[in-house]
């Protein structure tokens, strides 16, 4: 089934309904059917074949919803690119992909022709909006509008088989090295499935606001709420009170963020102002969350929140921990606001402990998963993918145990366990219960060497505006919380902790720092 055929029928059920709304703009499923078949029919002059790849690189706009809508048609395969990635990362994933045709957004014309002359397989680059980028030579680049215009506008509709490849999802992760999860046909039909089923179901007409790079974790949700005939409420950018603004104006139902989102959020000043009361669930996921810090969210914005855990590896979420789940944690099991959920959908888990077998109740093991949605590899990696992908199951390097219900506690990535005197400390713990300290906003755990103990637990966070606390204070708190070899040996208070592309964290860049010239590496 070519998942193209679903925004076709979608056109004929509700033409003239919005699709998508981005600023002033409203584009119709009619006209997103139209758009998208241009799209596709456009790519498909340049000589391009199914299997091919296709990137963009922009800001959140339409076309991206357009673009992705127009590669199922055609069978070829979407290589989105993060906006902030930096030029010299833009080229590294280009070539990676071998991708073809790059379409950009203005923003981003200035970067790419510095960096033209880099780019191994670009052939063609488009640039969205009605007239070309000023400097740019117009032998190479094409304008976005005049192009899609002069092409057909009836669907394609190649042949496509669910082992075929549909997207290179690059992740952000933690080792640095570049890397993408192929994603197939299969794989992201069954992703729409899972949310349909669980995570988000919508009624047509239904509004999902979106702020998050909709390139990643955010886009997952976009197909399987246009398939259930919803309208996509599109942001450029993050900001709280214009995602509040639009939120109210456009009575939106569900949003997804991530924990660095709604932290601003229920911190903004101004969340009182605002009409939320049609908002029946934000989803959040791509990072861990403090559970005092969701229940502070639970009380601000009341019982509308989900949690899904999950990975480009699993094509999005495959454990949900649904908003039913987070009101029996409020009520009668605080615990679970430390888990991430139960699995859903069509897919299965289990946990392996060191010597291969099954954990039991309570023991720490690897998460592995196996289902339709999990994905067919690594790019141009056989050797990564043999690693990951072993006898049918995907080993994803997440610890984790299991209580007797069935919830899923993720304890720390394999690479990010601390080793200190002989004892595992697991930095998500001591975050946890660094949060739990009322001046805390944000906290960053690794660890570092230590000539006596190998390795020493170090905390790196940020107080909230107009709190204090000192390093001992923050220190004795965890002590009545903590084994007294968890509790950090050292804590720095700074005004900011650097993030990735994606907005998470970048423990890796922290704890790097204190790691230079030694002959030994953690993680």
């Amino acid at each position: 089934m070519n998942q193209g055929r679903y925004t076709t029928r979608n056109a004929r059920y509700w033409r003239d309904r919005p699709a998508i709304i981005f600023g002033d703009r409203k584009i119709s499923f009619g006209e997103l059917e139209t758009r998208s078949n241009r799209l596709a029919n456009a790519l498909l002059a340049l000589g391009l074949a199914k299997g091919d790849r296709v990137a963009i690189l922009a800001w959140n706009c339409p076309e991206i919803i357009e673009l992705e809508c127009a590669l199922y048609k055609a069978g070829l395969v979407k290589v989105a690119l993060n906006a902030r990635l930096s030029a010299q990362e833009v080229v590294d994933t280009l070539n990676n992909a071998a991708a073809s045709v790059l379409i950009v957004d203005p923003a981003h014309a200035e970067q790419l022709a510095s960096i033209r002359g880099a780019l191994n397989d670009v052939r063609h680059i488009v640039v969205t909006g009605a007239r070309e980028v000023e400097g740019t030579p117009s032998e190479a680049w094409r304008p976005y509008e005049g192009w899609i215009a002069a092409a057909a506008d009836r669907n394609p509709d190649v042949d496509v088989s669910p082992g075929d490849l549909a997207v290179l999802h690059f992740t952000s992760g933690s080792t640095g090295k570049l890397k993408a999860a192929m994603q197939t046909v299969g794989n992201r039909l069954a992703s729409l499935r899972k949310v349909v089923m669980g995570r988000m179901r919508a009624e047509p007409g239904e509004v999902l606001a979106l702020a998050g790079p909709i390139t990643h974790a955010s886009g997952m949700f976009m197909q399987p709420f246009l398939f259930q005939g919803g309208t996509i409420l599109l942001q450029e950018r993050y900001d709280p009170e214009a995602f509040l603004a639009a939120t109210a104006r456009h009575r939106a139902a569900f949003s997804f963020m991530v924990p660095t989102m709604l932290n601003m959020l229920i911190a903004h000043p101004g969340l009182r102002r605002h009409d939320l009361s049609a908002l029946r669930q934000i989803s959040y996921g791509g990072a861990p969350m403090a559970p005092a810090r969701i229940r502070e969210a639970w009380e601000t914005l009341g019982p509308i929140l989900s949690q899904g855990y999950g990975a480009g590896e699993t094509t999005g979420g495959m454990v949900m921990l649904g908003r039913a789940d987070h009101a029996y944690a409020m009520e009668r099991r605080p615990e679970l606001l430390g888990s991430c959920g139960r699995v859903f959908g069509e897919g299965e888990l289990r946990l392996v402990t060191e010597d291969g077998r099954d954990a039991d109740v309570g023991e720490v093991g690897e998460i592995t998963v196996r289902g339709p949605d999990v994905f067919a590899g690594y790019w141009r990696e056989p050797e990564l993918s043999a690693t990951a992908l072993r006898d049918g199951w995907l080993h994803s390097g997440d610890l984790a145990r299991m209580d007797e219900e069935g919830y899923l506690f993720v304890v720390d990535r394999k690479k990010d366990m601390i080793i200190t005197g002989g004892f595992n400390v697991y930095p998500t713990e001591v975050e946890q219960a660094l949060y739990q300290h009322p001046a805390v906003y944000e906290a960053c755990v690794f660890g570092v060497p230590d000539d006596k103990w190998g390795e020493s637990v170090k905390a790196v966070l940020v107080l909230k505006p107009g709190a204090a606390a000192t390093p001992a204070e923050l220190a004795e708190h965890c002590r009545a919380l903590l084994a007294d070899f968890k509790k950090p040996r050292s804590i720095d208070i700074v005004q900011e902790l650097p993030k990735n592309a994606n907005g998470k964290l970048a423990r890796k860049q922290l704890r790097d720092a204190y790691w230079a010239g030694q002959d030994r590496r953690v993680g």
